[in-house]
């Protein structure tokens, strides 16, 4: 099993990074224009539908874990050609926040037990995708 974690420290209250990681208007500017649509209850539906060149792309899983401020994990498919939509194709999406010297630390952790999963060196502010999801955090 692959597992690629990201590190970012933000200069935002937890409860702003929060936010920018389950609120679907938040979601939206730093994940690819996806429409993150879900409840967040546990064992409820989490779906990511994204529109580009004409085409929808759209992952699908379900809610493990949620404590505001704190954990959301949930379980996702991505589909591909020649890939079923069985349990051992998902991979689980963790996101961790905690209060460290007056920051938010957000560590992503990717859990990826999918065939050919990849193992990534450790990610941070180098991400396009993290730099952005904290430049949106510590916005007024």
């Amino acid at each position: 099993m692959a597992t690629n974690i990201s590190t970012i420290k933000i200069n935002a209250s937890t409860q702003k990074v929060w936010d920018t990681v389950t609120k679907p208007e938040w979601v939206k500017l730093w994940q690819y224009g996806s429409d993150l649509i879900t409840t967040w209850e546990i064992g409820t539906d989490i779906k990511f539908s994204t529109a580009w060149e004409d085409k929808v792309f759209e992952q699908w899983g379900k809610v493990l874990a949620f404590k505001p401020t704190e954990l959301v994990s949930y379980s996702l498919f991505a589909p591909r050609p020649g890939v079923e939509d069985k349990p051992e194709n998902y991979f689980v999406m963790s996101y961790h926040l905690s209060s460290e010297n007056g920051q938010t630390k957000l560590e992503i952790v990717q859990e990826d037990k999918r065939p050919n999963a990849v193992q990534e060196a450790p990610q941070g502010e180098e991400n396009p995708v993290l730099k952005l999801l904290k430049e949106i955090a510590e916005a007024e």
